[in-house]
């Protein structure tokens, strides 16, 4: 019995240091992602971290801000998705990135393709 115990409140000891581990991301990041032939654009990602949730919104250029949706943190990684419209046509936008300090390192891939584009957000200042 006594055994369990300390089994129990070291699991609980180590769920909350990972949980305390976990990347604070919350501010503002841009990124240059590449686009069509080659050229890039300039985007800008406002954060906020609240537990493992990750919440915000992204902005390209002139245009409105989206919001991102099914937003996850979890130790150095992060996750969400971005809808855009074009037309009649909605596209879903995966983004997972792993944190190392004030960058990012992001892989960004079109719901339904294989095909992913890499690149990385920096912490504006």
């Amino acid at each position: 019995m006594k055994s369990r115990v300390m089994l129990c409140s070291a699991g609980m000891a180590l769920l909350l240091v990972l949980c305390a581990w976990a990347a604070d991301v919350t501010g503002k990041w841009t990124a240059q992602i590449p686009g069509r032939q080659g050229q890039t654009r300039e985007t800008t990602f406002n954060f906020k971290v609240d537990g493992e949730k990750l919440t915000g919104t992204m902005s390209a250029g002139q245009a409105s801000e989206i919001e991102i949706s099914d937003g996850k943190v979890s130790g150095d990684e992060i996750s969400f998705t971005v809808k855009q419209t074009f037309g009649d046509n909605e596209i879903k936008l995966l983004f997972k990135g792993k944190v190392s300090g004030d960058e990012i390192q992001f892989t960004r891939q079109r719901e339904g393709s294989e095909q992913s584009q890499s690149f990385t957000a920096k912490r504006a200042q």
